[in-house]
């Protein structure tokens, strides 16, 4: 079983690869003069949408023509946003803008920061995206028992739909640790799948569908795959716990390349160490095999608040409820500019014109495009792993009683990778806005502007986007 690599990006994008990505659904901000514009930037003026090709600064797009620094998107729509992303954060009021600190640094109050933050993550789509990670404390999650009445809404769904006779017999060659208790704690910390729907939508067909694709991915990714077995193949899922050949205590295995303190991936995610100094290792563990401590840890983040806990305690991540969870964690979560899982199967995404256009349509094919589009897709027939997903799919979503229609794109052979023009794109990252701006301190900006290439901060996590501010400008928050 070959799973080394396949999960590396997770909910990331690849170390190396920073493909700037500029959101077709996220807002787009007036132009500026005095802002500083990078190769994809989008911005509006007179009510068109331009987009940068390479750095800019103080070239109108308007004035641009062929070989500027701007090219002509689209006409104005939803997404363009008049209120600009000037660097007066809350307001011309001298007491909103930054503070001397007498030590050459600055203070900003945190309201401020946190209003900033809320106008540049005000589209329908960040608002959807954040309703759907929601978590839930985890002591909810430890007191949930099977059948037990006082469980959340959602996990008594799940149990209605599927009970733990049915989890057996579904999964009789798992590995022990991934029992049925488990998966519904793992259910219990995402409030929103198998969630209830107040818009019309049908909450238990979504749920079923929702488990019958996990169900489908996990065979493939953690399955035996044993044609000589008297079970039959889509009951061989959950076999793994661990990346085969790897243990903690053995040699290999160790993916720690980025755990040197010397990398920005080091520094945000420490890598723990074992009693001898070295570090620990973080190879594929659970149902979608998490791997790497820049996947651990904003896991861990989501999970405890806090990066280090499974960045020090990898092993959780195989032996609790997060061995389930890291994989409902993956369902739920975007990795722009690909929608989420859960976005395809419950209709929050929808294909937009361009996505049509390069094959993308709604359907179990589309998260296996999700998953692994970069190595099954695309290519005009369908790879031996996309074959085996449709025909897992086909029985799962048999015993969950999810109808399938005949014009439902069940493959990808004929789908594109997902892009940065796609309904699904959205930019979930903080990095500094270099932009210049005469009537702040130093000319300096003091916002964070969203980007689609991977930093230290996400827009999906609490606190990251002051943590950003105070980390480039030298600002300490006050209250």
């Amino acid at each position: 079983m070959n799973i080394k690599n396949k999960y590396r990006c997770f909910l990331l994008c690849f170390i190396g690869c920073l493909t700037f990505i500029n959101s077709a659904s996220a807002t787009v901000l007036a132009w500026q003069s005095n802002k500083v514009y990078n190769n994809g930037d989008q911005a509006f003026k007179e009510q068109k949408i331009y987009q940068a090709k390479y750095w800019t600064q103080g070239n109108d797009p308007l004035t641009a023509g062929q070989w500027g620094a701007w090219q002509l998107i689209s006409a104005c729509d939803q997404r363009c946003e008049s209120s600009g992303n000037g660097g007066n954060t809350g307001g011309n009021t001298a007491s909103n803008l930054p503070q001397s600190d007498g030590n050459g640094g600055y203070t900003m109050k945190s309201s401020v920061l946190v209003a900033k933050e809320t106008a540049l993550t005000k589209s329908a789509l960040f608002k959807q995206v954040k309703a759907s990670i929601k978590t839930r404390d985890n002591a909810v999650v430890e007191a949930v028992q099977i059948n037990a009445s006082t469980n959340p809404e959602n996990v008594k769904r799940v149990e209605a739909i599927l009970s733990e006779n049915q989890w057996n017999n579904t999964f009789p060659m798992r590995n022990s640790a991934y029992t049925y208790r488990k998966f519904l704690q793992a259910i219990a910390k995402f409030s929103g799948i198998c969630a209830t729907y107040t818009d019309g939508r049908d909450s238990d067909a979504i749920c079923r569908r929702s488990l019958a694709t996990m169900f489908a991915h996990f065979t493939q990714e953690t399955g035996a795959h044993d044609g000589n077995s008297a079970i039959a193949q889509w009951q061989q899922g959950l076999v793994y716990v661990r990346e085969a050949g790897c243990s903690k205590n053995g040699s290999g295995c160790n993916y720690n390349a980025e755990c040197t303190p010397s990398m920005w991936q080091g520094q945000t995610w420490p890598c723990g160490k074992d009693a001898a100094g070295q570090y620990l290792k973080y190879y594929g563990r659970g149902a979608k095999q998490l791997s790497y401590n820049y996947n651990y840890g904003p896991f861990s983040q989501a999970m405890y608040g806090d990066v280090s806990v499974l960045l020090n305690d990898p092993e959780r991540v195989a032996d609790t409820w997060l061995n389930l969870a890291s994989a409902v964690f993956f369902f739920v979560y975007p990795a722009s500019p690909k929608p989420s899982m859960l976005h395809v199967i419950d209709g929050t995404w929808q294909p937009n014109a361009h996505d049509t256009s390069i094959g993308i349509q709604a359907g179990f094919g589309a998260t296996t495009n999700i998953i692994n589009g970069g190595i099954e897709c695309g290519l005009g027939y369908e790879k031996p792993q996309s074959v085996n997903r449709i025909n897992y799919y086909r029985e799962h979503a048999k015993a969950l009683n999810v109808p399938i229609n005949n014009d439902e794109q069940l493959g990808c052979k004929d789908q594109k990778r997902f892009d940065t023009q796609g309904a699904g794109a959205l930019n979930i990252y903080w990095d500094q806005d270099w932009g210049y701006y005469a009537d702040m301190p130093e000319g300096k900006s003091f916002i964070c502007k969203l980007v689609g290439y991977q930093t230290a901060y996400s827009a999906l996590a609490t606190g990251d986007y002051q943590q950003c501010v105070s980390q480039y400008f030298n600002v300490t928050v006050v209250e």
